[in-house]
């Protein structure tokens, strides 16, 4: 879980309704402050607004696609973690700071949030 004072904020890059709420949601109960983006376009306009410290990104997004966003992020916000979901095999994902496979649960998005808090103190 996260400090209420100071809540992680996490941008979901997610095309899917129905998994953005869902996602959406499991961090919303693990604490966070949560941004949507339904493209990849959506979130290069959104990320240095918003300032996250977590990115999840689906990979397979309309226009620029989960591989683009996820380079591209890291060079426009180098201190947020990036994480991966896709339903594709994790050895298929891009580099990134984390996997979370679909289906994904609440108890391994809550353990994500944990793992950022205790190897990135400083962020949030």
């Amino acid at each position: 879980m996260t400090d209420a004072a100071n809540p992680r904020r996490v941008l979901i890059v997610e095309d899917s309704d129905d998994q953005r709420a869902l996602l959406g949601r499991h961090f919303a109960k693990a604490g966070c402050l949560v941004e949507f983006a339904a493209t990849g376009e959506a979130a290069l306009e959104v990320v240095l607004e918003f300032g996250p410290d977590i990115i999840v990104i689906d990979l397979f997004l309309p226009g620029l696609d989960g591989w683009m966003i996820a380079s591209r992020m890291r060079a426009l916000s180098p201190r947020s973690a990036i994480v991966i979901s896709s339903v594709l095999d994790p050895h298929d994902y891009p580099a990134a700071d984390a996997v979370l496979p679909k289906p994904f649960t609440g108890p391994q998005v809550r353990a994500l949030v944990e793992r950022f808090a205790k190897e990135r103190p400083d962020v949030g």
